[in-house]
C-alpha cells in the first residue's frame, strides 16, 4: 500500500511526524504538506503566485518529503498531478492539533487535503486530535494504523472520505468508537479592534464555541463522550431535499423558471 500523508499544520509539525512513524511498517509512505502552518485556508488554492516546492527531510533525518509553499489543497493537488509517479492508494491529512467537527469542517485545511484526495478519486482520511493543549498523538496515531490496517484487506470506495476526530485523554478513557454525522457548532463571533504604530486599524478573531445543543448521533456529542468519532463526509454539497422541491415547483404545471 502507498499512502500520501499531508496536513494543514506545516511539514514539521508533530502530527504529521506521529503519523508517518505509526504507518511506515505497514505501508510506503509519501510526504507532501505545506512550508508553514495553514490552519483554517479551507479549500482554497493558489492560483496568483508561484508555488514553492522544496525537499525536506526531517524527524533527525528519518523523513524526506515535499515541502509546498502552498495550501493543503495546493499540497495535495501537485503531489497527486505532478510530484508523484502513479496514484497512492490513500490519501491521509492530519494530525491536526485541534478538532475538526461539525460545520467546522469547512473551514479545515486538513479536511480539504482530504476531500482533495477524494475529488482525485483516491478514498482519504482527515485525522484530528481534538484538543487545544499540549498533545498526545500517540492514540490517534495508533487508531490510524487500525483503520489503515482494516482498509488494506476491504473495498474503500473511490471518492470516499473519512472525517475521524479523537479526543484527547489517555487510552484508558477512550469511550470506544462512534459512526457519526457532522454534528453543529455556533460561534460567539467578535473581532478585537486594534490600531498597530502607525496608527491603522485591524481587526483580530476573538470569537468563542458556544454550547449548542446536538443530537446523540453527531460527532460534537461523540467527543463530548469520550468517543473516537468517524464521520463519512463527501465533497457533492448538493440539498437533495430542496432539489426536488424545486424540481416539483418547476413542473410543467407550475414553473417558476
Amino acid at each position: 500500500m502507498r499512502i500520501l500523508l499531508t496536513n494543514d499544520d506545516g511539514i514539521r509539525a508533530p502530527g504529521i511526524q506521529a503519523l508517518w512513524d505509526s504507518l511506515k511498517t505497514i505501508a510506503e509512505i509519501v510526504v507532501a504538506a505545506p512550508s508553514r502552518q495553514q490552519s483554517a485556508t479551507g479549500h482554497s488554492i493558489t492560483v496568483y503566485h508561484p508555488i514553492w516546492v522544496n525537499e525536506q527531510t526531517f524527524n533527525d533525518s528519518r523523513i524526506t518529503g515535499w515541502r509546498i509553499g502552498g495550501t493543503p489543497a495546493d499540497s495535495v493537488k501537485i503531489a497527486l498531478d505532478t510530484l508523484m509517479t502513479g496514484k497512492p492508494d490513500l490519501v491521509i491529512s492530519g494530525i491536526n492539533h485541534g478538532p475538526n467537527l461539525a460545520t467546522d469542517v469547512l473551514y479545515s485545511g486538513t479536511v480539504s487535503a482530504a476531500v482533495e484526495g477524494a475529488m482525485h478519486g483516491i478514498p482519504a482520511i482527515a485525522l484530528s486530535l481534538a484538543t487545544d493543549a499540549e498533545p498526545d498523538f500517540a492514540p490517534a496515531a495508533a487508531f490510524c494504523r487500525g483503520i489503515v490496517q482494516q482498509i488494506i484487506n476491504k473495498t474503500f470506495p473511490c471518492f470516499s472520505l473519512l472525517n475521524i476526530n479523537v479526543p484527547a485523554v489517555p487510552d484508558a478513557e477512550i469511550q470506544g468508537v462512534a459512526i457519526t454525522k457532522l454534528g453543529c457548532i455556533e460561534y460567539e463571533n467578535a473581532f478585537e479592534r486594534r490600531v498597530d504604530p502607525r496608527g491603522h486599524v485591524y481587526y483580530w478573531m476573538a470569537g468563542t464555541p458556544m454550547e449548542t445543543p446536538n443530537p446523540g448521533d453527531t460527532d460534537v456529542v461523540a467527543i463530548r463522550s469520550n468517543k473516537i468519532s468517524v464521520t463519512p463526509i463527501h465533497f457533492d454539497l448538493t440539498d437533495y431535499t430542496l432539489l426536488k422541491d424545486f424540481q416539483h415547483w418547476n413542473s410543467a404545471n407550475s414553473r417558476i423558471f
